[in-house]
């Protein structure tokens, strides 16, 4: 064999090579993508867990410096490998057991809705009553369960470092939402942090926190669930960081900030699954709570339209402070979701 034959045949032995090592490479890396929710990720006990409530959830065990213990997190990875976040923040009775968004309790599962999505669904359990806020003092009267509240420190920096690390989710490219007593925190949050989330979703939140009277509704409300000391939050009545952290008093950051807001509340009229499933005596909390919550949620869109911002609103004619609201507003609100952080 001559040199120049040698020459040629190595060329395309080499050629060869190179397109089956391109192959391999481009295969592998498909394959990663198709797996993405294949695999459970570190946390600070070692390895997450696979929840019982399926659709590839894991329960993550996320360590928190400022809170100094774990936080359990119910985490669906996105379907293909996105970089987007999408956070589910609980109402007044959350529990360390799991998120009321994929109880077995609720008549709601978000990893179900969001089964075909790539984005990756964030729930952590937990803050009964915190408001999902930084406290200045421990939380309850209760010297032997003091509780060290810090969880917007965790939701905006913690959280994100590690998700960022073990699920690839990019630090601005994320939207929050919440019921109930979440729904107004993460109005809060998401004007505090534009950086962060570029959308936010309030279903049934009191999003008037500083108006008369609501300081005396809010010690009363936390008193009952948990025992918890409404000073300990943001200090006495007259604390600047009361209203800091009022939505009423953050339009003008969501305004400033782009941010895509969506706000709703039902009429308080009890509807068809209300009243197949609910005995009349348990349709009356329901329908209290969400009047309350459509009151505070109308004023807060008038206030937001004078000051130039205008937000999605959606006020269902029937529909009570439950469950099955937020599931219809969840599924409801998903193309929405979807289209902001690009995540179909």
């Amino acid at each position: 064999m001559t040199a120049s034959l040698r020459g040629r045949v190595l060329s395309v032995i080499m050629a060869v090579a190179v397109a089956l090592g391109l192959a391999v490479v481009a295969g592998g890396t498909q394959q990663a993508h198709a797996g993405n929710r294949d695999w459970l990720r570190p946390d600070n006990t070692g390895t997450c867990e696979w929840d019982p409530v399926a659709f590839w959830v894991q329960r993550c065990d996320v360590w928190s410096p400022s809170m100094n213990r774990n936080i359990p997190v119910q985490i669906q990875p996105a379907k293909n490998g996105g970089n987007a976040g999408f956070y589910l923040l609980d109402g007044m009775r959350a529990t360390y057991a799991t998120s009321g968004w994929v109880s077995p309790h609720s008549e709601v599962n978000a990893a179900k809705t969001y089964s075909d999505s790539n984005l990756t669904l964030v729930m952590p359990a937990g803050g009964e009553s915190s408001f999902y806020a930084d406290w200045q003092a421990p939380g309850k009267y209760d010297p032997n369960d003091p509780v060290n509240y810090k969880w917007e420190t965790f939701l905006t920096q913690e959280l994100p470092a590690y998700l960022e690390q073990n699920f690839g989710v990019a630090r601005n490219n994320n939207a929050i939402a919440g019921l109930s007593m979440g729904a107004g925190s993460a109005m809060t949050l998401a004007a505090k942090h534009t950086d962060q989330f570029k959308q936010v979703l309030s279903y049934s939140g009191y999003l008037t926190m500083t108006v008369p009277g609501a300081q005396t509704v809010l010690r009363l409300a936390m008193l009952d669930v948990g025992g918890f000391n409404v000073n300990a939050m943001y200090g006495s009545l007259f604390n600047p960081r009361r209203f800091q952290n009022d939505p009423l008093m953050l339009i003008p950051q969501l305004r400033d900030g782009g941010t895509d807001v969506y706000i709703s509340a039902a009429s308080g009229m009890p509807g068809q699954l209300d009243k197949e499933t609910l005995p009349p005596k348990f349709q009356a909390p329901g329908v209290a709570l969400e009047v309350g919550s459509q009151l505070t949620t109308r004023a807060w869109e008038g206030a937001a339209r004078l000051q130039g911002l205008n937000p999605t609103v959606s006020y269902p004619a029937e529909g009570l402070h439950n469950w099955y609201q937020w599931d219809y507003q969840l599924n409801a609100s998903k193309p929405r979701v979807l289209n902001a952080l690009n995540a179909w």
